[in-house]
């Protein structure tokens, strides 16, 4: 497991990308749901919202990846990220009191998911060697 004491979830209905962050570097683990959703369109007159229920064996999986973490930002374009934390704080509120945030994000790359969370948990930028003559 990693050893890293901070976590940064990203994730849609689709897909869910765990980073452990530590000074020298990151552990990435991509997560998918066993049964992918479809699009759901709420028309008029009909029963229903129009959208997904949550995939609590998805959120399983996600919180078993984030077991370790010692504080959580979970970031993401949609709902999934506050069913989510809902999901951590109701079922597992050993975890869910370790979220430190939750924050709407597009889709960014691997790398400026684990820039930003760097910046949300004010870590030290790595440091750069510099060679001194001797």
């Amino acid at each position: 497991m990693p050893t890293h004491f901070h976590a940064v979830v990203w994730l849609d209905h689709s897909e869910a990308k765990v980073f452990h962050i530590g000074l020298t570097g990151a552990d990435e683990l991509t997560l998918h749901p066993h049964l992918q959703t479809k699009h759901l369109h709420h028309k008029a007159n009909e029963i229903g919202s129009g959208h997904a229920a949550p995939d609590k064996h998805f959120f399983e999986e996600v919180t078993h990846a984030l077991e370790d973490a010692g504080e959580i930002l979970i970031i993401g374009p949609a709902s999934a990220k506050t069913e989510l934390a809902k999901h951590l704080h109701e079922k597992h509120p050993a975890i869910g009191k370790r979220i430190v945030a939750v924050e709407a994000a597009d889709h960014p790359t691997d790398r400026q998911i684990v820039a930003y969370a760097k910046q949300h948990f004010k870590m030290p930028p790595p440091r750069v060697a510099t060679g001194t003559a001797g």
